[in-house]
């Protein structure tokens, strides 16, 4: 049979991946099961298909545990909260308990997540540590408490141990008093850009405090996570519109780690306690940044306002 390009996936959309007989079509016009661009069909399908299709999958695949980025389809079921799936891989011969990225099995990882009773855990086999229940339990709180966010956006530093009134003596900033604020409130992104990047918000939250800027990146920017950041840890996070969420940690004024992508996945080089923050906060940057930090907000008004307080940045050098 001739080599088709990309597998012979090419015509299938989005929604195809839930259309059992037009995946038949494509498997029966020569697409390859195995191969889907440089990816696999079977951890597509997995993630966003239909569990017809993944059984169909399942029945044509060489290997059904076969790896992609050092995880099975199984592990792509886990993740996207598919057990439906989850269950048709594990009925065709798929092992939930093959160690995968920090020795996470898919299987462990379920015990961590929405359907902990996903599986059955066979003798031999550890479930979670008590500090791993302890943030499973806190990531199912922190991530419902912070609700349905809209971020796009926002800049947000986290910071552990302070309240919103020590953060702005660490930054100089003054209370911002204008009798214009609700006219400036109404629309930031009108104003003078150095102007408005210089309001930011101070909420009190369980575990430290959050700076917010919901039109801007200011929070983020290194000199301010630097000054904040004395003696303790902050998260910065900026839900950036062009290019999607972009974090950084700065402990006692030196970072830690930059261009990070908090909500995102898991990947192979996370340490066992990365990768299960990655799986509880999935999809959710917010809830990731706070966590990192310690944070335990109640709700969301500390990200979405209003604040507690408004202040206003004195004019500095942030970035270096």
């Amino acid at each position: 049979m001739a080599v088709v390009e990309g597998g012979g996936w090419a015509s299938l959309g989005w929604d195809g991946w839930r259309d059992h007989l037009k995946v038949r079509e494509v498997l029966e016009r020569g697409a390859d099961p195995n191969v889907w661009g440089g990816s696999r069909p079977l951890h597509r399908a997995a993630e966003i298909g239909s569990p017809e299709v993944v059984a169909e999958l399942a029945r044509r695949v060489d290997d059904i545990d076969a790896q992609e980025e050092s995880c099975t389809a199984l592990w792509s079921a886990i993740l996207a909260d598919r057990a439906d799936n989850a269950r048709v891989l594990v009925a065709a011969g798929a092992d939930p308990w093959r160690p995968m990225l920090a020795d996470w099995s898919p299987g462990r990882l379920s015990l961590a997540g929405p359907t902990p009773d996903l599986f059955r855990v066979p003798a031999g086999e550890r479930g979670l540590t008590p500090a791993e229940a302890a943030a499973a339990t806190e990531g199912r709180r922190l991530t419902a408490a912070l609700g349905d966010l809209h971020s796009e956006g926002t800049g947000l530093a986290c910071v552990a141990g302070i309240d919103a009134a020590e953060a702005a003596r660490r930054l100089g900033a003054e209370p911002y008093e204008d009798p214009e604020l609700h006219l400036f409130l109404e629309d930031p992104l009108s104003y003078d850009a150095d102007e408005s990047l210089q309001i930011i918000g101070a909420t009190d939250v369980p575990g430290g405090c959050v700076i917010t800027q919901p039109w801007g990146y200011a929070p983020q920017m290194l000199g301010v996570l630097t000054l904040l950041s004395a003696g303790t840890v902050c998260y910065g996070l900026y839900a950036n519109p062009k290019s999607g969420n972009q974090g950084c940690v700065v402990r006692d004024g030196a970072v830690e780690g930059s261009d990070l992508h908090p909500g995102g996945p898991p990947h192979e080089d996370d340490s066992s306690e990365e990768v299960l923050a990655s799986y509880l906060y999935r999809h959710s940057a917010v809830a990731y940044s706070c966590a990192y930090a310690g944070l335990r907000p109640t709700d969301a008004r500390a990200v979405v306002g209003p604040p507690d307080i408004w202040l206003k940045l004195p004019r500095r050098g942030y970035w270096y």
